[in-house]
């Protein structure tokens, strides 16, 4: 069943939209001091019997969300952000994000598709949450790729993609791109608008992970 958002203020939208669901008095998740990745155990996973990633994160790599308006390919950045690609990546290898829905569209003020949340009410996390990869120069053009969040180091399995330029703070970790067709695809998404003529709500066009692709 798709759940229905209230409208909001704009003042409200970006901290609302990106949010993602995490326990605010979980232990700040923090790479190890040999370079791998900790992951905090954080509520139970909204779907499936989930392992947290192994500490050693995977190298960069070619992604392609397989979903019901289209594919959209993703480059990560696997050396600037090497646990939030770890993460993403074990996830997609569970099946974590198949047949999940993208539950959020915003189309004033800021511009982003968010997915990542099988439950589609925008709490659903995959039981674990980690620490942030970011420098304080993190912007938000078309294209990019972040992670949601509810608060410092409360990442989860919620991302955001961007399709027009967006104007956030740098608190959310960008950890890829999408290609032109991916970016297409959003656009083609967006365009439909969000339900009930909303700036913030589940998109009109439906937007279905069926799989993620790992090349």
């Amino acid at each position: 069943m798709r759940t229905r958002f209230a409208t909001v203020s704009l003042a409200a939208l970006s901290l609302l939209v990106l949010a993602g669901c995490a326990s605010p008095t979980s232990p700040a998740a923090e790479p190890t001091a040999d370079g791998g990745c900790s992951y905090v155990e954080s509520g139970q996973a909204a779907a499936g019997d989930v392992t947290a990633p192994p500490a050693d994160p995977v190298g960069a790599q070619n992604v392609t969300l397989e979903t019901s308006a289209g594919a959209i390919p993703m480059t990560f950045d696997a050396e600037r952000t090497p646990c939030t690609v770890n993460s993403f990546v074990s996830l997609a290898q569970q099946g974590y994000f198949d047949d999940s829905e993208c539950h959020r569209l915003t189309t004033s003020g800021i511009y982003v598709l968010q997915c990542g949340d099988p439950s589609a009410t925008g709490m659903g996390g995959p039981g674990y949450s980690f620490g942030d990869e970011l420098d304080g120069s993190e912007t938000y053009p078309a294209g990019t790729v972040a992670m949601a969040n509810a608060g410092p180091d409360t990442n989860g399995s919620q991302f955001f993609l961007v399709y027009e330029d967006s104007q956030l703070p740098p608190s959310y970790t960008v950890f890829g791109q999408m290609d032109a067709e991916g970016l297409a695809v959003v656009r083609e998404i967006a365009a439909a608008g969000a339900e009930g003529g909303s700036g913030d709500g589940a998109p009109v066009t439906p937007v279905v992970i069926s799989g993620v692709t790992i090349d």
